[in-house]
């Protein structure tokens, strides 16, 4: 595929301040990782000057191979029993009112990470009284019964990310599946919980097929859906098969809230977790 030169208008500069300062120190001293920089997001700025920041659990390396992913593949070390501890009370320390929390996948397990996520988010409530939390979950195969592991912790969002749209689905995202997604997406929304997904644009889909993925989700029962521009994390990615201007981002969000979405996030930086406190009801 030929090479697309990303425009002016996408190019982001990292500034940092003292609070920048301070959540790179508490990431780092409590031993954890954030999606902010494995996934190397261009709104790491924005979010940590503002103290915020997405923790990523069960460790940094992930059993999965996703084309546009930037995380380590391979075989991941043992879970650290006390990171949920070490998790909540770099919370604490962020004085958070709202917590963000995503995971590699985690197939080598028997149970995929579920028990661990489970502890995960009951410390944070435990240890952050008031706290909101969103949870971005793995599609755990599909099998409901570990789902059902966090929805009993009563995370406030559990999202789980489509990413693509249906034809490119087996390209992008190796072993996850689009119907299973859907699948997940279904099983949340069916237990009162909000269920939240996303994607990425500029991978060579084309605009009915984004149309009809937000009927297929709309019929999942999510209502809460981020647009954003796929931006190549490194040269073993997948290539970016065109930038979406800022216009046609705008567009996508006012048909899908015209569809019956609740919130969508629409823009080239926008990722799963941004203004996501903004979507807890």
């Amino acid at each position: 595929m030929t090479y697309v030169r990303k425009p002016e208008w996408l190019k982001m500069k990292i500034q940092s301040n003292l609070q920048f300062g301070q959540v790179s120190k508490i990431v780092k001293d409590h031993g954890l990782h954030t999606i902010c920089v494995s996934g190397r997001c261009p709104n790491i700025s924005e979010c940590w000057n503002k103290g915020t920041a997405t923790f990523m659990i069960l460790g940094e390396i992930c059993t999965r191979a996703c084309r546009f992913c930037n995380t380590i593949t391979g075989i991941p070390n043992p879970l650290d029993p006390k990171e949920p501890e070490k998790l909540a009370e770099s919370i604490r320390l962020m004085k958070l009112k709202h917590a963000v929390v995503t995971s590699v996948d985690r197939d080598d397990l028997p149970d995929q990470g579920a028990a661990h996520w489970a502890e995960s988010i009951l410390a944070v409530k435990t240890v952050n009284e008031g706290i909101t939390i969103e949870v971005l979950i793995p599609d755990f195969k599909g099998q409901t019964e570990l789902i059902d592991l966090l929805i009993a912790q009563k995370p406030n969002i559990i999202s789980h990310n489509l990413e693509t749209v249906r034809r490119l689905t087996p390209s992008i995202r190796t072993r996850a599946k689009y119907d299973t997604s859907l699948q997940v997406l279904t099983h949340i929304a069916s237990q009162n919980t909000i269920a939240k997904t996303g994607i990425m644009l500029g991978l060579g889909e084309t605009e009915a097929e984004v149309l009809e993925l937000m009927d297929d989700v709309l019929a999942t029962g999510c209502k809460i859906l981020t647009i954003g521009q796929y931006m190549q994390p490194s040269k073993n990615n997948i290539v970016v098969s065109e930038y979406i201007r800022p216009e046609k981002f705008e567009e996508y969000k006012q048909i899908g809230l015209e569809k019956g979405f609740k919130y969508v996030e629409s823009g080239p930086f926008v990722r799963s977790s941004y203004c996501a406190e903004k979507h807890v009801v």
